[in-house]
């Protein structure tokens, strides 16, 4: 369960202080927020109720556990909740039909890029394993089930057209999925699945302009490590 809150700027103040120390006082904790006494006093017994700080003698305050995981998050010169890279699996699930070698292509029908067609992917759950996050996104996506193979770590940063900063950063862990049992889920809310060869999806007008490089990386010409940055247009996103 995600332990992320919202909470006001003085409050961000006091846990940047107690980020420094094993505990603090009232007067050291309220000096740099600039508020007065009743004010302050709002705000600390706020944290207090969100469980991110507690007393530990009368005047005095230190994080809590979960006061601890969410102030190492904070930018202590901003101030602010660092962002995190997005951490995925991006699931390459392989068959054979007729003869030919088959991989199984998501269609994305929601936004952003809607209409686009790549591997299933999906998130990686807090406290999840990479292959249970496989194995969970692959029946939830597809119906199926599978062997999984760790094929590597594909890192991405996506910008916009004159966007200076990437509006993207996504982790992949490929997972190669083989053996394949269950009946497929063709058509979802949001998506759309197809067994093609790769020949036959690189003639689609619509892919991931990451296509070639999970290509690759999935055939073993790249390594187990890829990192690379891809653009789009407002349009295309």
């Amino acid at each position: 369960m995600s332990t992320e809150v919202k909470i006001h700027d003085a409050q961000t103040s006091i846990l940047r202080e107690l980020l420094f120390v094993p505990h603090s006082g009232f007067a050291e904790l309220q000096k740099p927020t600039g508020l007065a006494s009743d004010h302050f006093n709002f705000h600390i017994g706020k944290l207090v109720y969100l469980g991110l700080v507690e007393k530990v003698e009368r005047g005095k305050y230190r994080l809590t556990t979960k006061g601890k995981e969410y102030a190492n998050k904070l930018d202590t010169d901003t101030k602010t909740i660092e962002r995190q890279p997005k951490v995925a699996v991006l699931l390459v699930i392989e068959r054979m039909s007729g003869g030919e070698r088959q991989l199984l292509f998501q269609e994305r029908r929601k936004n952003p890029y809607y209409g686009y067609v790549g591997f299933p992917t999906g998130k990686i759950r807090w406290g999840e394993t990479i292959v249970y996050a496989s194995a969970r996104e692959l029946l939830e996506e597809t119906g199926l089930i599978s062997k999984h193979k760790i094929l590597g770590l594909y890192h991405e940063h996506t910008f916009l057209e004159d966007e200076p900063e990437a509006v993207e950063d996504k982790m992949f862990f490929a997972i190669h999925c083989t053996d394949i049992e269950g009946e497929l889920i063709a058509e979802f809310e949001g998506g759309r699945n197809v067994w093609m060869t790769v020949a036959e999806a690189r003639k689609l007008e619509k892919k991931y302009t990451s296509f070639e490089t999970e290509i690759a990386m999935i055939e073993g010409t790249l390594g187990s490590f890829v990192e690379e940055v891809h653009h789009y247009t407002k349009e295309q996103f």
